[in-house]
């Protein structure tokens, strides 16, 4: 391929990417990490609880510009991300030249994790941007050390201490290279370099002083409390995800890249082999080992990116050994991949998609339901008093309703995701961890819970908490989205509440979700502590087609939620007249009635009712 001519191509490959990448970015609602920074940029700092602060900085200068909009927020992303294929290129031009360098270029491009890096504002963005920059930096002081080098050493290790602690994982990496390689060694003697080293640990001084005044909580969450630090067997699976997420030739690609290095090792070719063996290893094969260690709750399997996309640099010496068949079947197959994961996040930007995608493990929990409870939330304020307070129960619908919003005042109650999370200690920092009705004096509350953001295991203890922080709680509205799949619950205390009245339960026996349904009869149990409930009606795609009441003793029941002193009639059996089963795939759901008047829609799930003549 000429040069010339692998510059246009890519890039107009680039500039097509960037331009969907940007699409995307209008179009997917926050992510719920997104939302937390966005809340963070309302009150900089130098960091945070769970960062340091170039992510909220960065995101207050998209906000700034463009308001709190989530194309604004993205939009600084979006051009660090667009950044990267670019930096891939300068550095595999400098060592292999400058075909090397285009189609370094192309594999970072179409990766598919590298290639839509910067559609949404999260710290890896910018600390994979400093991470290149320090390779960058060190391939230039390798051949020889300049200060024009060093200054880009020197802001690339800056911006990489203000982007995340896990920054502190590449700076392993590279002193690994370094030690590994002559000319590193060489290098430590030179007072640029450290001059560079040194700026670079400057700017780690303000997530010390962070967790120097909150007993490292930071710290201690980052690198203790969210791993077990045990051998688990998950470990396992490492590569078969990284080879999906890659697709499998091009991580066939790296990993021979990295055979590659450590065999060319003693070559003397002006290549520093050492150097990128060292990095890679740490990159890549390391974060292998530590997969049978670190956590497994939390998205991790990005973790590695910097050092692919290091392999991606020196991936077209060990292309060029392959058969044209070959070379032709890697990029179709990372083209697919990379327009795989345009697909996914296309559906998951569009309403009817998350809809589509609720029945089954694609949806993408973290991207939906935040409109529809927000203008919940907006029209359930409407109807309150002006100096309604809105108090959420989570930090991440905190930030969501922020967001939307545009208020950084809204109150979040203690809860597990807080912990999970690592956002606990922020929150009680600004003063939003609210304790319940003593923070919230006599003035009226809009109460917005995420109801599906607990197990259902958990729930009935969840209520009885919100009561006791409330004091009193009236009849929820509830809000299905996607089917029930995102679940929320308003409550509106305007001082008149008497009693706690908790929101119902209930579980579908029969049929399991996704069965075929062909007896028309439904089975199991609906309870509300407290209440009880009255009337069950039973839907398909939201049009009631049978109505029943508990009726069967369930003491089972009522032992495991403990409510020993309840009617133990909460079982159920209804039965659907055939004429009601239009056959097909439908969403079966129970709107339940409870005797004190409250009226809630319980989630529902997806059936398949076979033709008449099938049965």
């Amino acid at each position: 391929m000429a040069v010339s001519s692998a510059r246009v191509k890519f890039t107009a490959a680039w500039v097509v990417l960037l331009v969907a990448k940007a699409w995307l970015a209008l179009s997917l609602l926050p992510f719920g990490d997104e939302a937390f920074y966005a809340l963070e940029s309302r009150r900089l700092a130098w960091a945070y609880s769970d960062l340091p602060g170039l992510t909220a900085w960065l995101v207050r200068l998209g906000t700034s510009l463009g308001g709190m909009e989530p194309l604004a927020m993205r939009a600084p992303f979006l051009l660090l991300g667009a950044a990267l294929p670019w930096l891939v290129r300068g550095i595999a031009r400098r060592w292999f030249g400058e075909a090397a360098g285009w189609q370094a270029a192309w594999i970072a491009l179409l990766m598919p994790l590298a290639g839509w890096m910067g559609v949404l504002a999260l710290p890896d963005v910018p600390m994979l941007f400093a991470t290149l920059l320090c390779l960058d930096a060190f391939a230039r002081m390798l051949q020889r050390p300049t200060w024009p080098a060093a200054a880009l050493l020197a802001l690339g290790l800056a911006l990489g201490a203000l982007s995340h602690y896990r920054f502190a994982l590449v700076i392993l990496a590279g002193g690994v290279g370094l030690l590994l390689d002559p000319r590193g060694r060489a290098l430590l003697g030179s007072p640029k370099l450290w001059l560079a080293l040194a700026l670079g640990a400057l700017a780690w001084w303000p997530l010390l002083a962070w967790n120097l005044a909150h007993a490292g909580a930071g710290l201690g969450f980052q690198f203790v409390d969210r791993h077990p630090w045990q051998l688990q067997a998950d470990g396992l699976w490492w590569p078969l995800v990284q080879a999906l997420v890659l697709t499998p030739l091009l991580f066939a690609l790296l990993l021979a890249a990295l055979r590659r290095a450590w065999q060319r090792r003693h070559a003397q070719d002006g290549v520093p082999w050492r150097f990128i063996a060292g990095v890679a290893t740490v990159a890549v094969p390391g974060y292998f080992v530590m997969a049978f260690f670190a956590d497994t709750d939390r998205v991790s399997f990005h973790w590695p990116l910097a050092g692919w996309l290091l392999l991606a640099c020196v991936a077209p010496e060990v292309l060029a050994g392959w058969r044209a068949g070959w070379r032709r079947a890697l990029a179709v197959s990372t083209a697919i991949g990379t327009v795989a994961l345009f697909a996914y996040l296309a559906l998951v930007s569009q309403p009817p998609g998350r809809a589509w995608l609720a029945a089954g493990p694609g949806y993408a929990d973290n991207f939906a339901g935040w409109d529809e409870v927000s203008r919940a939330t907006v029209e359930a304020l409407a109807a309150m008093p002006a100096d309604t307070r809105v108090v959420a129960d989570n930090f991440m619908l905190g930030a969501q309703l922020a967001f939307a919003l545009d208020r950084g005042d809204i109150a979040v109650l203690g809860h597990p995701l807080n912990e999970k999370h690592g956002r606990a200690v922020q929150l009680a920092d600004w003063g939003l961890l609210s304790a319940g009705r003593a923070d919230w004096g006599d003035a009226p509350v809009l109460l917005v819970v995420e109801d599906t953001a607990r197990p259902l295991k958990d729930r009935l203890a969840g209520y009885r908490a919100l009561c006791e922080r409330a004091g009193a709680l009236p009849a929820a509205q509830a809000l299905n989205v996607d089917h029930g799949r995102k679940r929320f619950l308003l409550f509106r205390l305007e001082g008149d509440e008497r009693g706690c009245t908790l929101p119902a339960l209930a579980w579908l026996e029969a049929p399991a979700p996704g069965a075929r349904w062909q007896d028309g009869v439904l089975s199991g149990w609906a309870l509300k502590s407290g209440g009880g409930v009255a009337r069950i009606e039973v839907t398909l795609d939201g049009e009631v087609v049978a109505e029943g009441a508990p009726a069967v003793a369930r003491p089972d029941v009522l032992q495991y939620w403990g409510l020993t002193d309840e009617d133990p009639r909460v079982g159920f059996e209804i039965r659907v007249p055939a004429g009601r089963l239009a056959p097909g795939d439908r969403w079966l759901g129970l709107v339940l009635h409870g005797h004190d008047g409250s009226v809630e829609a319980w989630p529902a799930q997806r059936v398949r009712i076979p033709d008449q003549g099938s049965r």
